[in-house]
């Protein structure tokens, strides 16, 4: 008798997966990577700034010419510099060797280059010119101004804070749409590292010739449901685990690895946004796992779904060519179209989710029909497993599995264990 038990196919399916050592390899690998790549940028960054530093303040013999009446003589003099009686001049002396190097300041240094010309010292070496040619330049610039406050609004360094309004009432902005777009980065991370996983769920017995026997002990809706549901499961388990290391590098590194400020006390957290992106996020995922997992069912080997797993993969990424089209005019034909055809809705839709323009009678259509075709593509998986389940060689056609509505596996007696 077959058993109907489903968490008794959780258990085996999670179990199974954690227990293997590759499993665990290939989601540590990524952190351990991303650990290694934050280190790289952090020791590069600190050394970067020391070497930029390093150029600025470096000492060298040096003269210049100024046809723009901005560099300031006691700033040259402080440096150790000399005046050049003209542009030939300058370069001669540098081609001679009676100067390491020679800065050529033009009438209008915001419109024309700095030509600055030195003696090769290697090419990370020869930038200390250029640096010290433009802090020159600058800290004369700066003197002139005389106001530490102009200075700063000549540099474009003003911070401005915006407010906007929607039907009477502050609008979250950015912080608003941060929170709605998670649930796009969770999409998006499961797809991408459990994609395989959903295809080859059903090939494993499959190619190793035992989905017979299974059927014969387990339901098969609670065989792929359980599947379904474990690959969810494992799903969050590599989230999390990917999750340490970006949160630690965040906190403790942020400064260090050029990452943006972020206060999470700012977040708006829209209930109606938090709660379509979250429908949207399980429907999409519901739709595409139950979908990998039919084509597994269907097709003998991985090596013959790869071609369609390709296919549903741009499918998910075709929406962000159309992202500045989504931004500025969301009724547009084409974003409609995206928006309501089944496997690039999840992201349309959630993208236009965060970005709020999303109206709400359309985002319930949308997970109505995620849900709906979700329910439809989960019940053919159920059929194509059943049915599929001794075919080993060859492709299983939906028009041949419709027409075994009667029969089970090789046209057995509807009352076959199999069927």
């Amino acid at each position: 008798m077959r058993q109907h038990n489903l968490g008794t196919v959780l258990r085996f399916e999670f179990i199974r997966t954690v227990n293997k050592r590759r499993f665990w390899v290939g989601i540590l690998a990524v952190p351990l990577l991303i650990a290694v790549v934050f280190a790289l940028v952090f020791f590069s960054g600190s050394s970067s700034n020391k070497s930029t530093q390093q150029q600025q303040n470096a000492r060298f013999s040096f003269q210049y010419f100024d046809a723009s009446g901005l560099v300031d003589p006691v700033i040259i003099k402080n440096l150790g510099g000399q005046i050049s009686p003209s542009v030939d001049a300058g370069v001669a002396a540098v081609k001679a060797g009676r100067f390491e190097a020679f800065f050529s300041y033009p009438a209008n240094p915001g419109t024309t280059e700095v030509k600055v010309y030195g003696i090769d010292n290697g090419i990370f070496a020869n930038g200390k010119y250029a640096s010290v040619a433009q802090a020159i330049l600058k800290s004369s610039v700066e003197k002139k101004i005389g106001s530490p406050i102009l200075t700063l609004i000549s540099q474009g360094t003003v911070k401005t804070v915006t407010t906007t309004y929607k039907n009477g009432k502050i609008t979250g902005g950015l912080n608003e749409l941060i929170p709605a777009a998670l649930f796009l980065v969770i999409f998006y991370l499961i797809i991408i590292l459990l994609g395989n996983q959903m295809l080859t769920s059903t090939l494993d017995e499959k190619e190793n010739r035992v989905t017979e026997m299974i059927l014969t002990t387990i339901n098969p809706t609670n065989l792929i449901l359980g599947k379904i549901i474990s690959l969810m499961a494992l799903g969050l388990v590599q989230i999390i685990v990917f999750a340490i290391p970006f949160a630690f590098g965040y906190v403790f590194f942020r400064s260090h690895l050029h990452l943006p400020n972020i206060n999470l006390s700012n977040l708006v957290f829209d209930p109606q946004r938090m709660t379509i992106g979250a429908l949207l996020l399980l429907g999409g995922f519901a739709l595409f796992t139950g979908t990998l997992v039919a084509l597994g069912a269907a097709m003998p080997t991985a090596k013959d779904a790869g071609p369609i797993f390709g296919g549903l993969v741009l499918l998910m990424v075709i929406p962000f060519y159309i992202i500045p089209l989504i931004m500025s005019d969301s009724t547009a034909p084409v974003v409609q179209i995206f928006s309501y055809f089944p496997y690039s809705a999840p992201v349309t839709a959630m993208l236009r989710n965060a970005l709020g323009t999303l109206p709400l009678w359309q985002a319930i259509i949308i997970i109505v029909e995620l849900f709906v075709l979700s329910a439809f593509v989960l019940r053919m998986a159920v059929r194509l497993f059943r049915y599929g389940s001794i075919e080993y060689s060859r492709k299983l056609s939906l028009r041949e599995i419709f027409s075994r509505r009667n029969t089970g596996p090789l046209g057995s007696n509807p009352k076959s264990p199999l069927s």
